[in-house]
C-alpha cells in the first residue's frame, strides 16, 4: 500500500452473513475456510480502511468505474457489492519485501538452514541465526528410518555392497523400511509418480512416496517373493542431477572450489592490474592536490606509469530486449526452478536465477550452486519479431536463450572470480547480471547490493573486470534509483556504466555493460511507495541519447575499440524498467511512454504468473478457479521433479508452494472487480469468490494454504511447520531487489 494514498470509504456493501462464506466440511468434502479471531487480520490501526456501514443504496449506485488517471482509489480494491462480506475491513499486507531470505547454507540443497537456529557451535552455544527471517522454521521432514543408498535403487535380492559395511548406521532391511520406516504412499495425483510418469524412471527409488506406481512384488520359481523396481534408476548419474535440469555443477567441481584447487588465472591477472592502476590513480590525485595544476611535467610522469590491462575483453554474444520480451525478475526464494518453468510456459521470455552470493559460489558451497540450475525449457530462444521487417544488426536469435544468472559481490575480485567460475562451469548462460539493488541490511552493510549505488568507482571496476573475464557472455546490471529517498543517483551511475570514468574513458574505453535494469524505488523506500516511472523515463531518455554523446566523446580519428563496448547492436545499451507492473496495460504503457526497451516483472508475476500470457495476447484474462488450481498442480509436479518425490522432496515442494500461495491469494478475480485496470498495490476487503474454490484461493489464512497443498501433496509431515510472518497470517516472502 502506498504511503500517501488515502483509502476511499466503502459504499454500503450488500449484507452477507458470515455463514454465507463456504465452510470447509471435512466430512462431506465441502470447502471450509479457517476464520481468524476478531482483529487478527486488521493490521496496524492507522492503515485500516474505514468501512461505512451506514451508507445508503443511493450511494452505492453513485459508484462509477474510474479511468486510469483516477488514482484516488489507490489502496482499496473495489469489489462488486454482491461479493463483499459485511463488516470486514480492508486487508493490510506488509509488502516490505526485498531479498531478505538469503541463506548461504540451505536445507533445500542439503545443508542446514541457519534460520532454524537448532545448530550448535563451540562450547554448546547456539549459533546466531543469519538473515532477517530468524524466526522462520519449517521443521524437519524426513523418514523415521533412513534407508541406506545401497538398498535405495536396487531390487530386494540384489542390493549393492554398502561401502561402510558393518559400520553403517542406516537401515538395510527394505521391507521393514517400507512398512515401518516411512509414511505410506500418497494417493494424490492419482497415486502416480510424476517423475516416472514423465521420464520412465524415478530418481528417488524405494524412497519415493509414490513407489507403488513403479514397483511390484514378483514370485520366483522357488516360491520366494521379491520386491522389484519396474525400472531401476541409473545410480551412476550425479546425485544432484534431475531429468530436464541443466547447469548442474558436479560434486567434483564444488569440491575443487572448496579446496581452492581451481585457478582463476584471468581474474587474478586482471585484479593485479586493477590494484596497480588504482594505486597510480591515487598518486596522481594526491599529486594534483598537493602541487600546482600547471606542473605538467610531474603529472605527465605519473601518467606515463599507466599500463594497458593484461588482456582485452572477448567479443560478446549479441542479446536482445524488446517489446516482445517481457522479463521475469530475479526473485529470492520464489524465483526457484519450478516457478520459472511455469512462467516460461506462460510466456516469460527472459528469466534469471535467484540472486547468488559471489563468495560462497567461488568457495564451492552447494546451496549457492544449486541456484544456478536451469530447466531445459529456459534454453529456448526468447521471442523475436524484427520491427517493420528490419533485422537487428548482429543479433542471432537461434544462439540466444532465456536464462541468465544474477550474482552479488562487494569487491571487484569477488565479482570477477564468480563470473569466471560461472562461464567455465555453466554451459548454458545468456548473461551475468550484477545485483546493485538488494536493499536488505545483510547485503547492504557488506557493500554489496544497493551498497554499490554510492560507490560508482567500485561498481565500474566490477563491471569492467567481469566484462574482461566473461568470454562471450554479456554483463548486465540491476540498479535502484538510489540509496536515499529524494536523492536519486541512478542517472549518474548509468552514465558511468555507459562511458566509464571521465578521467579514464579515453584510455580504457567503456566498461562494457550490455543492459541496465532500473527498479524505480530507492533502498530507503523499499515498497512503501509506487515505483517512480517518471524517473525511469528520464534515465531511459538519457540512454537513448548516449549514441550521440558517444560520438561526441570519441575522437573522430579513432573509432572506439569494439572489445570495450557492450557488443549489442550498434553499441546499444538496453534499458529495462522494473516496478509495479501488473497487467498488459501497465507493460505497454511503460514501453510506449517511459520508452524502455522492456519491462521486468516481479510481484505481478508471483500474484498472477499468467501476466506474461496477457502481454502476449494483449488482453485481460479472467482465470477461473479451476485454471488457477491447474497452475498450482503444475507447480507441484515441477517441484517434485526438481526436488524429488521422497519425503524431503515433498516437504520442500510444499514449503515453496506455501510461499508462492502467500502471494497468489492476493489475486482479485477480474469478474468481481468494479473497474479496470487492477492495481498491484490495491488491497480488497474480505470477499467471497464466484465459487467455493475461488473463495478458498483468496483466503489470507496460511492454514488454508496448507489445505490447498494437501490436495496435491497429501498430509504434511508431522514435523513440518509453517509460520506466518505477520499477525495477519498473510505470510510474505522476500522478492525483488
Amino acid at each position: 500500500m502506498t504511503e500517501n494514498a488515502q483509502a476511499e470509504e466503502h459504499n454500503a456493501p450488500v449484507t452477507v452473513a458470515d455463514s454465507a462464506v463456504p465452510q470447509m466440511q471435512d466430512a462431506n468434502g465441502d470447502i471450509r475456510l479457517n476464520d481468524q479471531p476478531d482483529g487478527e487480520n486488521d493490521g496496524p490501526a492507522p492503515k485500516r480502511q474505514k468501512v461505512d456501514h451506514e451508507s445508503t443504496s443511493e450511494q452505492q449506485a453513485a459508484v462509477k468505474p474510474t479511468d486510469r488517471s483516477d488514482r484516488s482509489r489507490d489502496g482499496a480494491a473495489q469489489i462488486k457489492p454482491e461479493y463483499f462480506i459485511s463488516g470486514e475491513a480492508q486487508r493490510v499486507i506488509h509488502d516490505d519485501a526485498a531479498e531478505a531470505s538469503i541463506a548461504t547454507n540451505d536445507a533445500v540443497n542439503g545443508n542446514p538452514d541457519p534460520r532454524d537456529g537448532g545448530e550448535k557451535g563451540k562450547k554448546g552455544k547456539k549459533k546466531k541465526q543469519g538473515g532477517q527471517n530468524q524466526n522462520r522454521s519449517y521443521g524437519h521432514f524426513e523418514d523415521s528410518v533412513r534407508l541406506c543408498n545401497s538398498r535405495t535403487y536396487s531390487n530386494e535380492f540384489s542390493p549393492k555392497e554398502c561401502k561402510f559395511g558393518d559400520r553403517c548406521n542406516l537401515s538395510h532391511d527394505l521391507r521393514k523400511y517400507l512398512s515401518e520406516g516411512r509414511r505410506p504412499d500418497v494417493e494424490v495425483l492419482n497415486g502416480q509418480c510424476p517423475i516416472f510418469e514423465t521420464y520412465g524412471r524415478c530418481t528417488a527409488g524405494w524412497k519415493c512416496r509414490f513407489v507403488k506406481s513403479h514397483s511390484k512384488e514378483i514370485e520366483h520359481e522357488d516360491g520366494r517373493k521379491e520386491l522389484v523396481l519396474t525400472t531401476p534408476p541409473d545410480t551412476d548419474d550425479d546425485p544432484d542431477a534431475r531429468p530436464g535440469v541443466v547447469n548442474v555443477a558436479s560434486a567434483d567441481i564444488k569440491w575443487d572450489l572448496a579446496k581452492k584447487k581451481v585457478k582463476f588465472e584471468k581474474s587474478e591477472a586482471y585484479n593485479k592490474w586493477l590494484d596497480k592502476d588504482a594505486d597510480i590513480t591515487r598518486k596522481l590525485y594526491n599529486y594534483k592536490k598537493e602541487n600546482d595544476e600547471d606542473d605538467a611535467a610531474g603529472i605527465q610522469e605519473l601518467r606515463a606509469q599507466f599500463v594497458d590491462p593484461p588482456f582485452k575483453p572477448s567479443e560478446k554474444r549479441k542479446i536482445y530486449f524488446g517489446r516482445e520480451t517481457p522479463v521475469l525478475a530475479p526473485l529470492t526464494t520464489q524465483g526457484n526452478l519450478p516457478f520459472r518453468r511455469l512462467c516460461s510456459e506462460l510466456g516469460a521470455q527472459i528469466t534469471y536465477s535467484e540472486m547468488a552470493m559471489g563468495l560462497p559460489l567461488i568457495q564451492g558451497q552447494k546451496g549457492e550452486w544449486a541456484l544456478m540450475k536451469a530447466h531445459e525449457t529456459e534454453l529456448a530462444p526468447p521471442r523475436f519479431t524484427p520491427e517493420n521487417g528490419s533485422i537487428v544488426e548482429g543479433y542471432d536469435n537461434a544462439k540466444d536463450l532465456k536464462w541468465g544468472a544474477q550474482i552479488s559481490g562487494n569487491q571487484a575480485w569477488v565479482a570477477m572470480k564468480t563470473t569466471e567460475a560461472l562461464v567455465r562451469f555453466l554451459p548454458h548462460i545468456r548473461e551475468i547480471n550484477l545485483n546493485c539493488g538488494c536493499p536488505i541490511d545483510m547485503v547492504y552493510q557488506t557493500g554489496a547490493g544497493s551498497g554499490l549505488l554510492d560507490t560508482p568507482s567500485k561498481l565500474e571496476k566490477m563491471v569492467r573486470g567481469m566484462n574482461a573475464v566473461s568470454g562471450e557472455v554479456p554483463i548486465t546490471t540491476k540498479l535502484r534509483t538510489g540509496v536515499r529517498d529524494g536523492k536519486p543517483t541512478a542517472a549518474r551511475l548509468i552514465e558511468r556504466l555507459a562511458f566509464g570514468n571521465p578521467d579514464t574513458r579515453e584510455r580504457l574505453g567503456a566498461p562494457g555493460c550490455a543492459a541496465i535494469t532500473l527498479h524505480g524505488r530507492s533502498r530507503q523506500q523499499r515498497y512503501t511507495k509506487k515505483a517512480n516511472w517518471e524517473y525511469i523515463a528520464e534515465c531511459a531518455a538519457l540512454v537513448k541519447s548516449y549514441k550521440d554523446q558517444r560520438d561526441e566523446l570519441t575522437d573522430t580519428a579513432m573509432m572506439p575499440d569494439a572489445s570495450t563496448q557492450a557488443n549489442t547492436p550498434g553499441g546499444k545499451l538496453y534499458m529495462i524498467g522494473n516496478g509495479d507492473c501488473y497487467s498488459h496495460v501497465d507493460y505497454f504503457d511503460h514501453i510506449d511512454n517511459a520508452k524502455v526497451d522492456s519491462v521486468m516483472i516481479a510481484r505481478g508475476a508471483m500474484v498472477k504468473p499468467w501476466i506474461f500470457e496477457e502481454i502476449e495476447k494483449g488482453q485481460y484474462l479472467d482465470k477461473s478457479s479451476s485454471e488457477r488450481l491447474g497452475y498450482i498442480e503444475k507447480f507441484v509436479r515441477y517441484g517434485l521433479e526438481a526436488w524429488g518425490t521422497d519425503e524431503l522432496g515433498l516437504g520442500f515442494t510444499r514449503r515453496f508452494l506455501l510461499e508462492w500461495l502467500s502471494f497468489t491469494h492476493r489475486y482479485i478475480p477480474l469478474g468481481i472487480l468494479e473497474h479496470l485496470p487492477p492495481n498491484l498495490n490495491d488491497r480488497p476487503p474480505k470477499y467471497r469468490g464466484r465459487d467455493d474454490m475461488e473463495t478458498l484461493l483468496a483466503s489470507p489464512n496460511y492454514k488454508d494454504w496448507i489445505k490447498i497443498s494437501e490436495m496435491f501433496l497429501g498430509p504434511a509431515h508431522p514435523n513440518f511447520s509453517f509460520q506466518p510472518k505477520h499477525k495477519s497470517n498473510s505470510y510474505e516472502i522476500d522478492a525483488e531487489g
